[in-house]
């Protein structure tokens, strides 16, 4: 097949020389409500066009390079007094596999469990370019079905408003758990 990037021959979507030139990650971070802390790994102008994939068959391929480039490298990296899960944002499979369950799976390493179908919103709304009061106006109604450990890590691939992330924080707070940090693939907010 052919690299999506530069159009080589590769066993990849994307080879590997594209992938250390222009997927190579940055940490970028910023906070949220009550203070938490989101990690991103790249600029939103620099992979939209690998983002909009995800409702794809392709996508499960391009949102699996990038975790790999991310998330697993932060995971492999990342150290706790204890085990820690990760839980994706409404990791719910549309057009036959999840993104945010595929960016959760990369996070498994000594320090990090990935637990799934965990939290689901009961609004099915898309807020993909949708502005900050749509958001407000249509509130996802996370349900949290949780009770491994009181420290979690929450996991989306996109944070523009915050507004997802606060609503899942809420939600989760209500059962006595602890977000310790957000992390994403991308903050749209980083120029």
């Amino acid at each position: 097949m052919k690299c999506m990037l530069c159009e080589s021959l590769s066993f990849t979507h994307i080879c590997s020389t594209c992938q250390e030139t222009f997927l190579k990650p940055s940490i970028y971070k910023r906070k949220i409500l009550n203070n938490i802390e989101v990690i991103s790994f790249y600029k939103y102008k620099d992979i939209k066009d690998l983002l909009h994939t995800k409702h794809t068959d392709l996508g499960y391929y391009i949102y699996t390079i990038l975790a790999n480039n991310s998330l697993k490298l932060f995971a492999q990296n990342f150290e706790y007094i204890d085990v820690v899960n990760s839980i994706a944002i409404d990791d719910n499979a549309r057009s036959g596999y999840s993104h945010t369950a595929i960016l959760n799976k990369a996070l498994k390493s000594k320090y990090i469990k990935p637990e799934f179908n965990k939290l689901r919103a009961k609004n099915s709304v898309s807020y993909s370019g949708k502005s900050r009061e749509f958001r407000l106006m249509n509130p996802r109604n996370f349900t949290f079905k949780h009770k491994v450990t009181k420290d979690i890590i929450l996991v989306d691939d996109i944070i523009t408003t915050g507004s997802t992330f606060s609503q899942a924080i809420n939600t989760i707070t209500k059962s006595n758990v602890n977000t310790l940090f957000c992390l994403t693939l991308t903050d749209v907010n980083i120029k």
